[in-house]
Formats: C-alpha cells, sequence, structure tokens
C-alpha cells in the first residue's frame, strides 16, 4: 500500500550506484588533496585558537588561508562526489517521477551542472585576471589576490571534466 513506485518497480538508478570498482583510482588525487587540505585547515585553526588562548593574541592571516582552503578542499570535494556519482540532489521528488522523466530530470540536472562549472570556469578566469592585471593584492597578508582566485577556475575544471565523465557513463538512454 504506498503511493508511488517501489524500487522494485523501476530499473536501478544510471548513476547513483557508487563508482565500479576499475573506477576507484580515478578518485585517489581528489581524495587525498580533500584529505591534505583538510589536515592543513585543521593544522593552522588549532594553532590560531592555541595562540590566540595562551596570548590573547590573534593570526588575523589564518582566516584568509583558512576560506582559500575551504574553497580549495569544497572543489576537490565536489569532484570526487561526482566521479561516485554520490552529488548533492534532491531525490525526494524527482525518485516519485516514472522511469523516462527520472531519466530525463537526471540528465537535466548533469547538463545544469555542466553548464554551472563551465561558467564558473569562464567568470573565474575572468576574476583571476582581473585579480592580476590590476595587482589586488589581500588585506591581511598583502599576496597577491590572484594567488588565491586563481584556483577557481582551475579546480572547476576539474569539476566539470568529472560531470562530463558521469554524464558519457550514463546510459545512452539516460543521456
Amino acid at each position: 500500500m504506498s503511493d508511488g513506485p517501489t524500487a522494485g518497480d523501476r530499473p536501478p538508478p544510471p548513476y547513483d550506484e557508487p563508482a565500479p570498482d576499475r573506477d576507484r583510482w580515478r578518485l585517489a588525487p581528489e581524495e587525498w588533496a580533500c584529505a591534505a587540505t583538510m589536515a592543513l585547515l585543521c593544522m593552522i585553526t588549532f594553532a590560531n585558537v592555541l595562540v590566540r588562548y595562551l596570548s590573547n593574541i590573534s593570526f588575523a592571516f589564518t582566516e584568509e588561508i583558512s576560506v582559500w582552503l575551504m574553497v580549495v578542499m569544497t572543489l576537490f570535494g565536489s569532484a570526487a562526489a561526482f566521479t561516485r556519482r554520490q552529488h548533492i540532489a534532491i531525490t525526494w521528488f524527482v525518485e516519485k517521477l516514472p522511469p523516462r522523466a527520472l531519466a530525463r530530470t537526471r540528465r537535466w540536472g548533469l547538463v545544469a551542472s555542466i553548464l554551472m562549472f563551465a561558467l564558473l570556469v569562464v567568470l573565474g578566469t575572468r576574476m583571476a585576471w582581473d585579480d592580476f592585471a590590476f595587482d589586488v593584492t589581500t588585506p591581511a597578508m598583502g599576496l597577491p589576490q590572484w594567488l588565491y582566485t586563481v584556483w577557481l577556475p582551475v579546480l572547476s575544471l576539474l569539476v566539470l571534466w568529472r560531470v562530463l565523465q558521469t554524464f558519457v557513463r550514463a546510459k545512452p538512454e539516460d543521456r
């Protein structure tokens, strides 16, 4: 007595299942980068808290580095999630759709992700170039701002590559 279709009524989702074991090696760079970024973020934050507690002085530059590391970690994590086919999705509504509409909705989600990350690559490149051309510096450390902003288009390109791989691996009827 259920309202909608059950799991047995339709074929398994085309890209919700984890990536096959043969694809595990592809995840290694993103997983290591996420782990290294998280470790560095934890050490910097812990050092700042420790110094603030012991001396009542804050390392102002740590916030600048921490924000950059969070952006880097988010983009590496996004690339890994798309490779695993476990990216963020609102599935409550989508899973209640009939199989053809479900496939179209998933295809649209991947196309929208491709467009969004392509836009991030283009606009991020323009932002990094502007930071470089106008010699913008960071507020706390006075470093060239483009050293931080250049990673947005570079890592967005990595995520875009992973989304395209997910799109290509989807079954032909789901593309």
